[in-house]
């Protein structure tokens, strides 16, 4: 027997006690779901092989169970029968998601924005904020750069920026590997950063929208890129051939500006040719007391003047810093306050890296909230098709409920949607407005200063929102904003010593890498 002692077994009814007593429910912080596991369960079924298939008779038990409640009945009818999004619409949440703040900024931009068919939110958001400085600056009314005047070179842009990614990654990576892939698969998407639109400005300036207006294409882009993304990866094969073959750089300098030249052709024909960067152009134009006047400037020297303060104007809203401003992101994955980039990420190859300081939703808001106060508006990236209705103007965590009708909750965190891909930037828009709760709460503490909601100024035209103005809600704001472009005075020392850094390279596939 050896020197172990013997035991009794156990009774039928012992077993089941010990298993009822090993039944734990798994938390969320654990594991992700509200799942009941057995302890010791994993060892009970060693050797046996796990059903892969779906049971035929699992779905008739699934439906007879679901079909048994009168909510899931009810449910049924009005889901199957209805558009899903209306049904589970909440009408607290439309009530409380109001258009009236406490925070505005004094001068807001006019007229409403409308990107139309085309994926240039980016330009229209960078462009909406610097247009306030502009109308300030010259006594305007409503105001409106060019818009198609980036969009143009851009387009040149970032198609160098991918035909020179290409050979220098030629040697290293493989065709089939994920890196070209990527690179291959937008080689000249309408999405950018803020970065980016530094980098444009900086190289050919601006213009006014009455010299350089919305060609068809510049509105409805889909052909445009589709032709272009055709070439380029064509080229593209080209260019690694002549790679392989050991070709010099002045044959692969030749044959990649041949090919720009055809891109070139293919972007002015549908876009139209853009005033010369380098030449003077002449702007006329009335002022909001009905006055004419004519400026003479070149497209660079008329972004400069972005700089410098309207007359009589004073304190901290009285010009914008195009060079100055930085982008402020709240990614939970990576550690706050440190800097980040991503590889292979830009339009001109010359131009500065796109790089975003991460810091904590709390550092963000606060500093959103602090060039609000100043009358300065704000650009801000996020994950817009998340709990919006695009009509009505709202982008609310509580605008649909979810549970109610399928008896289940999304309940992945900010952290976990970045991980899984379930969520990143598609979108860039302005802040111009918050409300900020007035109440102190219990004892007077707590809640004052709590931002509430926010006023923001979208590019899909009048008819979309309030005369094309959205309203945000902070628990939104949490969960889907990632990025905000601020003035480095409205931060701590700490936040712009970040920006001092050596950046943390995250790949071209990284969430943080996907363009407004």
């Amino acid at each position: 027997m050896g020197s172990g002692s013997s035991q009794p077994k156990p009774t039928v009814d012992e077993k089941l006690v010990e298993r009822l007593q090993a039944v734990t429910m798994v938390t969320k912080n654990e594991h992700g779901n509200d799942f009941v596991y057995l302890e010791g369960e994993k060892d009970s079924h060693d050797g046996e092989p796990r059903a892969q298939d779906i049971s035929i008779s699992a779905f008739a038990e699934w439906e007879k169970k679901l079909l048994q409640d009168p909510k899931n009945q009810l449910a049924l009818s009005a889901l199957s029968n209805n558009d899903p999004m209306t049904v589970l619409s909440s009408r607290a949440a439309k009530i409380a998601d109001t258009q009236i703040f406490n925070v505005k900024i004094p001068l807001e931009g006019s007229p409403v924005t409308q990107q139309n068919k085309s994926g240039r939110c980016w330009l229209f958001a960078v462009l909406n904020v610097f247009r306030v400085a502009m109308m300030r600056k010259y006594n305007l009314k409503e105001f409106q750069f060019s818009q198609s005047w980036l969009f143009y070179w851009d387009k040149i842009e970032k198609a160098n920026y991918f035909l020179e990614s290409i050979i220098e990654t030629a040697d290293d990576e493989a065709l089939d590997g994920r890196l070209v892939q990527h690179l291959l698969a937008s080689p000249v998407g309408d999405g950018g950063q803020w970065d980016m639109a530094v980098n444009l400005i900086q190289k050919y300036g601006l213009v006014p929208l009455s010299l350089y207006p919305d060609s068809y294409n510049a509105s409805n882009s889909s052909m445009m890129d589709s032709l272009l993304t055709s070439k380029l990866r064509e080229y593209a094969l080209t260019l690694r051939r002549l790679v392989h073959t050991n070709s010099s750089p002045t044959s692969l300098l030749k044959a990649k500006t041949t090919m720009l030249e055809e891109i070139h052709l293919i972007i002015t024909l549908l876009l139209g040719p853009p005033p010369s960067p380098s030449r003077d152009f002449t702007w006329e134009y009335y002022d909001k007391d009905g006055s004419f006047h004519a400026l003479t400037t070149s497209p660079r020297d008329f972004a400069a003047s972005l700089s410098t303060p309207a007359p009589g104007a004073v304190g901290e809203n009285a010009s914008s810093n195009v060079g100055g401003m930085f982008s402020l992101v709240n990614d939970p994955r990576n550690a706050y306050n440190t800097l980040l980039t991503v590889s292979r990420l830009g339009n001109v190859k010359e131009g500065q890296a796109t790089t975003y300081v991460n810091v904590s939703m709390k550092t963000l808001k606060n500093a959103v909230i602090a060039m609000l106060k100043a009358g300065l508006p704000v650009m801000f990236g996020s994950d817009v098709g998340k709990y919006m209705d695009r009509t009505l103007g709202i982008l609310d965590t509580g605008l649909f409920n979810y549970e109610v009708a399928f008896n289940t909750k999304l309940g992945m965190s900010k952290e976990e949607r970045l991980r899984a891909g379930e969520s990143q930037m598609t979108h860039a828009m302005v802040l111009t407005g918050v409300h900020l709760d007035t109440t102190k709460g219990k004892e007077g503490k707590g809640e004052e200063g709590r931002p509430v909601r926010w006023r923001v100024e979208n590019s899909w035209g009048e008819k979309s929102g309030s005369e094309g103005y959205f309203v945000m809600s902070d628990a939104w704001m949490e969960e889907f904003c990632y990025q905000a472009v601020v003035d480095p005075k409205f931060v701590s020392k700490e936040v712009r010593d970040v920006l001092k850094q050596d950046p943390i390279v995250l790949p071209l596939w990284d969430p943080m890498g996907s363009l407004a």
